[in-house]
């Protein structure tokens, strides 16, 4: 009999370099392999499991979903999409809502929107600028946004200029504003494939201005950042800014495929009925769980509760990198999102990562020298420390030997 992982190189395309795992089941903060062995899940899903795995109030409603219908098509009025569709623009903008199943999928409607609204303007705009590094989808039109040599390779793209600009420099973008004339800004609050670089307040207030000065639509990409993940309910409301158009997905869902747009009333009717559509956008079994996340972040307290585990972990990372200045070199990120940036060889933080999981400490890689982590808002103090002391030895491990030999 084959093992899991030989069948799944028979059987599934090798588009993923997976861990060397077979996981079984999850429960509260930790999954369970094949063996039975527990790890403490840093990952999340890459930042999808917000609430950990197994949550008592998702599980309620999973359940009392599945009891009633699991899809309907959307010539049909869906309750739990126009109840989640409420509680997103009570938390975000004053607006209107475009369910998907996917980060990629909330990229092309945006873009689509766009699109629409710039060929209503008196003045042509085409165009979107995006930042360096950013990361915003691997579908045709996201591809072309996504600055990521590795990702957008040769695959044929949309023709829609894309300008691409360095965080930080709004001089440089309002250049971009003024030359070329974008219809819109797309921007991760805090870039997370790109090496979980925290844009400034100051500079979010910056370019939500020259948005609304060069009439260039501001548009967050929340896709990762979103829902909790980086202490408000979405990162850009730390700048206090108001943006015109908002993509949403992987924490929503708790678990289930859901994704979509924010759109800001003033574009609402943008789209009229054939102009856009999905199939399952968004799923009542998706909607009813993203109802029960935002339910157990905002009214039941687990935000709050969250950001004070968060304050703990950074708190501890930094006083690693206090330790351990030339290894550690700094520690980015807000919230649950975080990044912690090693100064040693791409081979050598593989390592690191490796060491973790035979640990029983599941982390992320990014940009080759990044440890992301993602954890879980349910994330105790108790279980940060067990990271930071697991972590701390692992590096030392890892240097050490690499000095010796």
């Amino acid at each position: 009999m084959s093992t899991w992982i030989e069948r799944d190189q028979q059987v599934i395309m090798p588009t993923y370099g997976r861990l060397p795992i077979v996981i079984e089941r999850g429960e509260g903060n930790y999954l369970f392999d094949d063996n039975g062995k527990r790890y403490l899940d840093l990952f999340t899903g890459l930042a999808v499991n917000i609430l950990g795995h197994s949550h008592p109030e998702l599980q309620k409603a999973l359940r009392n979903q599945a009891t009633q219908f699991l899809h309907i098509s959307n010539y049909f009025y869906n309750k739990p999409a126009i109840a989640l569709a409420e509680k997103l623009t009570a938390h975000s903008i004053k607006g209107k809502v475009f369910f998907a199943n996917s980060g990629a999928e909330a990229t092309e409607a945006a873009l689509k929107l766009i699109h629409k609204w710039s060929k209503n303007q008196q003045e042509e705009r085409r165009g979107v600028v995006v930042l360096k590094k950013s990361f915003h989808g691997r579908t045709l039109g996201a591809l072309k946004l996504t600055r990521q040599e590795g990702v957008y390779q040769d695959f044929p793209v949309t023709d829609t200029p894309v300008y691409e600009v360095e965080p930080h420099n709004l001089e440089a973008l309002e250049e971009i504003f003024t030359v070329h004339k974008p219809a819109a800004m797309i921007v991760e609050p805090v870039l997370g494939s790109g090496g979980i670089v925290t844009l400034e307040e100051e500079y979010l207030q910056g370019l939500s201005e020259l948005c609304k000065k060069f009439n260039v639509l501001c548009c967050m990409d929340e896709i990762q950042t979103g829902v909790g993940r980086t202490g408000t309910f979405f990162a850009y409301q730390h700048a206090n800014i108001e943006p015109d158009l908002i993509l949403f997905a992987k924490g929503i869902g708790g678990g289930l495929p859901l994704g979509g747009i924010i759109v800001a009333d003033r574009y609402a009717n943008l789209f009229k009925p054939g102009d856009h559509g999905t199939t399952f956008g968004p799923s009542p079994l998706s909607a009813a769980l993203g109802n029960a996340v935002i339910d157990v972040l905002m009214e039941q307290g687990q935000l709050k509760e969250g950001n004070k585990v968060a304050k703990e972990l950074h708190h501890s990372l930094e006083k690693l990198q206090g330790k351990l200045p030339n290894v550690v070199t700094a520690v980015r990120g807000k919230g649950m999102m975080i990044g912690v940036v090693m100064n040693l060889d791409g081979k050598l933080v593989k390592e690191i990562q490796s060491d973790l999981l035979q640990e029983g400490l599941m982390v992320d890689v990014t940009q080759q020298t990044i440890i992301r982590l993602l954890p879980p808002l349910t994330l105790t103090s108790e279980e940060v420390q067990l990271f930071i002391n697991v972590f701390e030895k692992k590096i030392e491990r890892v240097v050490e030997s690499n000095v010796t030999s």
